[in-house]
């Protein structure tokens, strides 16, 4: 094997909000990617709306810099353990990886995810501790808790001896030692280029690149994006893209692009170990092989965890539909979510007997809620489900879910809360630590389906000073049932305006989530009742009108404010029978079935079977 000592792939790890796209902006800076008189916005990597918004990654990126000569390719990563396909996807393209630890937090679920993915793969890994500017940073224990993570992670001797800096990213500096000078990024490069190695390759085999991304542009048509093992790629050049199946499909390479900075620069030919674009073929999916005619060997394909989550997805039935949205059809909705599959693969959509809902499967509720919100600003209208776990066998034949290691940061006050409502949720404790700062960490084991809906109940619970972090830890024996909810729903029974004086004669029994003026229709949820059970309500009724007048009739009807409805809070509040209505401007709550009296008989029909087997009981008793 040989190196390619003018290359390096680096892969930046680590968990939300640890610094890794601020850090790679420092790196644009300090390696010539930008004049120095040019301004550009912060976090240039976060491209997405959503990302910038919510401020963190959700898509794995590519870009490049040159530092004396030698060409890095960065590949930023998500944090968030929903999008951990990304990072999955990413370390097949990388020849190393940068582990960015935050000087304070320490080590959370999310990077014990990415160095666990990091070091099964082989990869080395260059260690930095970021935010050392930080008044509570703690350096010298949190290097301790990364040899204790790497360590327990079944780290080799040779992935033990990892180098150490420490960085303060936000001002572009890295240093070998926390005291040493503060200048700039240029021990981070020096690091890179010594500790990890350029991509190796064969000389004697022919081209194979394995596809790890797929892009689109409507001049060129599908793009596939990889790591080229082997061999070198010219444009113009004939080869065949091998298939999961082991099927063979010719294509020519119409254009070969490279990374230059954050943009794509065309290239002749591509030289073993870069990471290239190539267009040309419009059959292709993340983990298949571009090679040789005369060589059609296949690589090993991706392979990503299982999803956890799967969620309904259909066309929009309500009788809103196509008053909001562009795209309203059950086919473009197919094309889009299959569209989805082929560039995430970490997540699969099915087919059901109704031909207008699918099954999407995927890592986690909010990995799902991202779709979502992706979709309705497309144009979408559909309506969705609640997430539901997937659920396994094992060989005995008992059921298997997904659980998941929940560790928690909150002040002592809301230890007390916080413990009953996991406890509520088949949640265990497995360990408390109290560092007598008046802050408690605390580790659990949590069903996946006890969490759908929690961390929001969570940030109320403790006031929005509580961490929650959590890692799929495997899957457990069926901890039994629990209350997803403890409220029932406030159900309007006729389509209309909701009117000022019909809400505030229901606003004392629960939460209202429509305002005066609000269309409604028969079925739609229009509030959170305060008992468990659901009522029929009209909210379209106005106040009765009479020719008299007197004193103290006409008094303005004031309104408790509304909280305005989340994708998120949505999706968490419905129940199995209810869905979220998402169109490009609205997001409602609704029944599944919505005619009233079809719910009625519905309900009569389940309690039927308990009422005979109640009196079959008291007969026996007799």
């Amino acid at each position: 094997m040989v190196q390619n000592d003018t290359l390096r792939n680096v892969a930046i790890i680590a968990h939300v909000d640890h610094g890794k796209t601020t850090l790679v902006d420092a790196m644009f800076k300090q390696s010539g990617v930008f004049r120095l008189d040019q301004r550009v916005d912060d976090r240039v990597m976060d491209s997405m709306d959503l990302e910038r918004e919510r401020g963190i990654t959700i898509a794995a990126k590519n870009c490049a810099v040159t530092w004396h000569g030698v060409k890095i390719n960065i590949i930023d990563t998500p944090g968030h353990a929903d999008f951990g396909g990304e990072v999955e996807r990413a370390l097949s393209m990388a020849g190393g990886a940068i582990l960015l630890v935050d000087a304070s937090e320490g080590p959370l679920p999310q990077t014990r995810f990415v160095l666990s993915k990091t070091l099964a793969a082989g990869l080395p890994v260059l260690t930095v501790i970021n935010k050392i500017d930080r008044k509570d940073a703690r350096v010298a224990e949190v290097l301790n808790e990364i040899y204790d993570l790497f360590i327990d992670l079944g780290a080799s001797e040779e992935q033990l001896d990892f180098p150490v800096l420490y960085a303060v990213g936000r001002d572009g500096v890295a240093m070998k030692k926390p005291d040493d000078p503060r200048e700039d990024l240029t021990p981070l490069f020096e690091a890179i280029l010594e500790h990890i190695p350029g991509p190796a390759h064969d000389p004697a085999e022919p081209f194979q690149m394995l596809v790890a991304d797929l892009d689109y542009s409507d001049y060129l048509g599908r793009l596939a994006v990889g790591r080229i093992v082997h061999g070198r790629v010219e444009a113009k050049e004939n080869l065949v893209c091998v298939h999961e199946d082991g099927s063979v499909a010719p294509l020519r390479v119409t254009k070969l692009q490279v990374y230059d900075g954050l943009r794509l620069k065309e290239a002749a030919s591509v030289e073993p170990g870069d990471i290239t674009v190539l267009a040309g073929i419009d059959d292709v999916a993340i983990g298949d092989t571009i090679c040789t005619r005369e060589n059609p060997k296949a690589l090993p394909r991706i392979r990503v965890d299982e999803p956890t989550v799967v969620m309904r997805f259909g066309i929009n039935t309500s009788p809103l539909a196509g008053c909001e949205g562009k795209i309203v059809q059950s086919r473009a909705i197919e094309e889009r979510l299959d569209k989805e599959s082929l560039r995430n693969v970490a997540i699969t959509v099915e087919q059901t007997e109704d031909k207008e809902a699918f099954l999407v499967k995927g890592r986690g509720e909010f990995q799902m809620a991202i779709l979502v919100e992706t979709m309705r600003r497309e144009g979408f209208e559909l309506s969705v489900g609640r997430p539901q776990v997937i659920l396994k066998t094992d060989a005995a034949g008992g059921v298997l879910e997904p659980v998941e290691r929940l560790y928690v940061d909150c002040d002592e006050a809301f230890m007390g809360v916080v413990t009953e409502k996991l406890a509520q949720r088949k949640g265990r404790m497995l360990n408390c630590v109290n560092s007598g700062t008046g802050r408690v960490r605390l580790e659990f084991s949590v069903p996946s389906r006890g969490l759908i809906g929690y961390r929001d109940e969570f940030l109320t619970d403790t006031k929005g000073t509580g961490i929650i972090n959590s890692y799929l830890e495997g899957y457990d024996a069926w901890r039994g049932d629990f209350p997803t909810r403890f409220s029932g729903s406030i159900v309007a029974d006729r389509p209309g305006v909701a009117v000022a004086y019909a809400l505030f004669n229901l606003e004392p029994r629960g939460t209202l989530f429509v305002e005066p003026g609000d269309q409604v229709y028969e079925g739609m949820i229009v509030g959170e009742h305060n008992r468990d059970n659901d009522i029929d309500v009209n909210p379209t009724k106005g106040k009765k009108l009479t020719n008299l007048r007197a004193a103290g009739k006409d008094e303005n009807v004031i309104l408790t404010p509304v909280k305005k409805m989340t994708l998120e809070y949505a999706l968490h509040f419905v129940r199995d029978d209810e869905l979220v209505e998402v169109t490009p401007q609205s997001i409602r709550l609704r029944k599944s079935e919505l005619s009233a009296h079809r719910r009625y008989q519905m309900a009569g029909a389940k309690r039927k079977p308990r009422e005979n087997a109640w009196k079959k009981r008291t007969t026996v008793l007799e």
